[in-house]
């Protein structure tokens, strides 16, 4: 499988939040991280954390990641399908350093609720803020790897549309 690697940068939250929208679809998740605090896994964005430091949406083509860096945030987009030109996103590598990426999934697993390990009392919240169950999670790791030298360089999150 081909995979496509994308970095970007936005110097308002609510750049950032219309890209989101763009990508998602009704099958995505999103983790959020504020200094003080994280979201859990939950199929909507939190209000209560937002603007966001960092955080993470994926579903079953991509997963995007975003970071506070200075007034705007640094976004990573690691895709199975080639991202619209328009979106203004670029890949990670151009001339003369060129990798061809070559994706592989794989199973992940979250703890479960009650888990005395970290992260201990984590959330799962569907898309109507209610709690879930995290094993009816499908969710997988998708590792980027540059087909040369089989380096892995991004293991991203995902969700299988199978299970």
């Amino acid at each position: 499988m081909k995979g496509f690697v994308y970095v970007k940068q936005v110097s308002l939250w609510d750049e950032l939040k219309k890209l989101l929208e763009k990508l998602a679809n009704e099958e995505s998740y999103y983790f959020v991280r504020s200094p003080h605090a994280v979201s859990g896994i939950q199929m909507k964005l939190p209000e209560q954390f937002s603007p966001y430091f960092e955080g993470q949406m994926f579903n079953s083509e991509r997963e995007l990641r975003w970071k506070k860096q200075g007034n705007g945030y640094e976004i990573l987009l690691l895709s199975l399908v080639e991202i619209e030109p328009d979106l203004g996103v670029q890949p990670i590598y151009n001339e003369p350093i060129e990798i061809e990426w070559e994706v592989c999934d794989r199973h992940a697993y979250f703890y479960d609720i009650d888990e005395t390990k970290f992260p201990k009392g984590f959330i799962f919240k569907d898309i109507n803020n209610q709690d879930i169950d995290p094993k009816t999670i499908p969710l997988r790791q998708r590792y980027f790897q540059d087909k040369k030298t089989a380096t892995v360089h991004f293991v991203a999150l995902t969700v299988n549309k199978n299970d």
